[in-house]
């Protein structure tokens, strides 16, 4: 299987002063690789971990040092879900991004993690999966004959790179007036005959999914017993104006840091020229809030 690092990981601390290397599975590469920098990527100590039946819920685990682990996680497109008549499409990935954490956390004793300090980081889809996990409320099933459904969903922390911070077509158009993405997440396509984009279909159908949107929207979820955030952004915001890049402008971080400081969530914002930067890299936010 050719092996590519999709953008959604979860990165979780290991026991202070020793942390197990896991039996490997007969696929895997065990790795004698030294502490990766954010852009060394070391080789899966276990490779294709399923955590579902589909051919993409499988995930790589990787060892950077001897306190951090991660894990790259492959999950299935709304495509998929398309494909196979499930609505709302966006339901697939982001529940196998809880899933997968659900898997993670029931192999806490035999990997030797701290279940509770586990962080999600991605970029642009990932991102708001990473988002939608740190603002949901608990999706454990306490009650289910399944034992990983019994783990949490909540997470420590999360990190990411040009989210979409939401998922409403109304608010994106308010925020950034050009905005074009999110209708194939509900099912819209784009009509032709009518002179409809996809997004145009999205926004004139929005009141017939928006139970859906206040589901899968990550702004929609934020509250006050959230964990804390952190996102880059490669420019500017530029609140009510056309962008070069509107399924990831900084426009999206704005509005949800501004969102999350009336709950009381911590969220810090970066991007060229960002007051109040901490944190260079989404890696030292996630190593420094993953220890305390």
């Amino acid at each position: 299987m050719k092996r590519i690092l999709l953008p959604f990981c979860l990165a979780a601390l290991g026991f202070t002063g020793h942390a197990a290397d896991p039996a490997p599975a007969p696929a895997a590469t065990p790795s004698a690789t030294p502490a990766a920098t954010p852009h060394q990527v070391p080789p899966p100590t276990v490779a294709d971990l399923a955590y579902g039946s589909h051919p993409k819920q499988v995930m790589d685990m990787l060892r950077f040092d001897r306190f951090t682990i991660g894990w790259a996680i492959q999950y299935r497109f709304t495509s998929d879900a398309v494909a196979e008549g499930h609505w709302p499409p966006v339901e697939w990935p982001l529940r196998d991004a809880a899933r997968a954490l659900q898997l993670v956390r029931s192999k806490a004793a035999e990997w030797n993690i701290d279940k509770k300090r586990i962080g999600a980081t991605g970029g642009s889809a990932g991102a708001c999966s990473s988002l939608w996990l740190a603002f949901h409320d608990d999706m454990a099933e306490p009650n289910s004959s399944d034992p990983i459904a019994h783990e949490s969903t909540r997470l420590w922390c999360a990190a990411v790179n040009a989210p979409q911070t939401t998922l409403d077509p109304q608010q994106m158009k308010e925020w950034t007036p050009n905005s074009n993405y999110g209708g194939h997440a509900f099912g819209f396509v784009a009509d032709p005959k009518q002179k409809l984009t996809a997004f145009a279909a999205f926004l004139a159908g929005r009141e017939k999914v928006l139970p859906w949107i206040k589901e899968y929207s990550p702004y929609e979820h934020v509250s006050s017993d959230d964990p804390p955030i952190y996102m880059l952004f490669k420019a500017p915001p530029a609140l009510g104006q056309d962008q070069q890049d509107p399924t990831h402008t900084a426009n999206f971080g704005v509005k949800l840091q501004e969102h999350c400081k009336e709950k009381g969530v911590p969220c810090e914002l970066v991007y060229p020229g960002a007051p109040d930067v901490k944190h260079a890299t989404t890696e030292a936010f996630l190593i420094e809030t993953l220890k305390k």
